[in-house]
């Protein structure tokens, strides 16, 4: 498989965490890194100016199910890929649909060929194979490209998971296959990521964990978390991976999670995230602060004029005060929702940023404890 340049640059002392560099065609991306989630090829609510320029994004992510269903693949390629389509010049990941399989589970069958679903948008039928994922990813154009799999739920029973589990291997093979046999469109490399799977039992993550490392991919996915299990479980599965998914290769927790999710789990070893939370949560007018969680709606805000966050290199979090983000959210005005999301993000970024600074400084622990009790705190 196609080699990913991913330079470690240093190791903390005191945990697993590691600061690197991955180098893709469209650009260098810096871990621990966390990938704002565009699902139609738009991070919602906002342009890529945005994320280029206030948020400072690295790196960000679309949808392969929804990518394929609107606008299509024909409008993909006529465009030239998802960089020329949505004009975001840098580094892009795309799932594989595996996660929409396990989110869908009332329009879905699963059998050895793939997935049979039916479109949320027209009730339409299609089939997704390993190797129908690969062509779709090829088409889009992402950089990296993600393995596809199925993701059980949480909880499952172990001969369900190891089901899975096996099913997910067996797909990865035919993937990688697929992926070997075919060239990427548009004159550029792209990477292919396999995902560990196994549910919440050691043993299944443990034989998923070396499945996937023997592969020798560019990078390596730990999917399967985050979908309802008590976090210590999480903490504890992704430590397992960790131990196991190569040094020289990023490690990417799929799906996760709040800020002091991110920043356990730099500590066990992870180097790429991504999670739809600060968006969301931001559009519901939860926002993620530099002191804690700011919940805009309370009526206490209303007559704050301070700065929304004067704690993270934020022009828009600088520029607008709380009580003018509750009105905009209260009157229900779009800029609220622009405002808000930026600032999440540029929070989460801002994070990540910190996390690595303080794993080159050596004193990334200390600094952990104190950061992931503050952020807890309800303002």
């Amino acid at each position: 498989m196609s080699e990913l340049l991913f330079q470690l640059q240093h190791s903390d002392n005191n945990s697993k965490a590691r600061a690197g560099i991955i180098t893709t065609a469209h650009g260098c991306i810096e871990t621990p890194i966390f990938m704002p989630v565009g699902t139609a090829g738009s991070v919602k609510a906002l342009t890529q100016q945005h994320l280029r320029n206030d948020v400072k994004a690295q790196i960000i992510l679309g949808n392969t199910y929804h990518l394929y269903l609107r606008p299509g693949l024909k409008v993909l390629e006529q465009a030239g890929g998802l960089h020329k389509f949505n004009g975001w010049n840098g580094p892009l990941l795309t799932d594989s649909g595996g996660y929409q399989v396990f989110s869908l589970a009332n329009n879905r069958k699963i059998r050895e060929e793939g997935v049979v679903f039916q479109s949320h948008i027209d009730g339409s039928k299609h089939l997704f194979t390993p190797e129908g994922v690969m062509d779709i990813q090829r088409s889009i154009g992402a950089d990296i490209i993600m393995a596809f799999d199925e993701c059980p739920p949480y909880p499952s029973d172990s001969k369900y998971a190891s089901t899975s589990m096996e099913l997910t291997h067996r797909w990865l093979s035919r993937c990688i296959s697929r992926f070997q046999e075919t060239e990427a469109r548009y004159g550029y490399p792209q990477y292919l990521f396999p995902i560990v799977q196994g549910s919440t039992f050691p043993d299944l993550r443990k034989l998923s964990s070396e499945f996937i490392a023997a592969q020798n991919a560019p990078g390596n996915a730990i999917g399967g978390l985050s979908v309802g299990e008590p976090v210590e479980m999480m903490y504890e599965m992704c430590a397992l991976c960790c131990d196991i998914l190569p040094e020289d290769k990023p490690r990417y927790l799929m799906g996760v999670g709040t800020p002091w999710n991110i920043l356990e789990n730099i500590a066990l070893g992870v180097d790429m995230f991504d999670c739809v939370m600060p968006t969301r949560n931001g559009r519901n007018g939860m926002l993620f602060t530099s002191k804690g969680i700011l919940n805009i709606d309370n009526l206490k805000w209303a007559d704050d004029f301070s700065p929304i966050d004067d704690g993270i290199d934020c022009e828009v979090s600088h520029y607008y005060s709380k009580a003018y983000l509750r009105h905009l959210m209260k009157s229900k005005e779009l800029l609220g929702l622009t405002i808000s999301s930026i600032h999440n993000l540029t929070f989460y970024l801002h994070l990540v940023k910190e996390a690595r600074k303080h794993i080159q400084q050596g004193d990334f622990v200390s600094w952990k404890k104190e950061q992931v009790e503050l952020l807890q705190t309800r303002l």
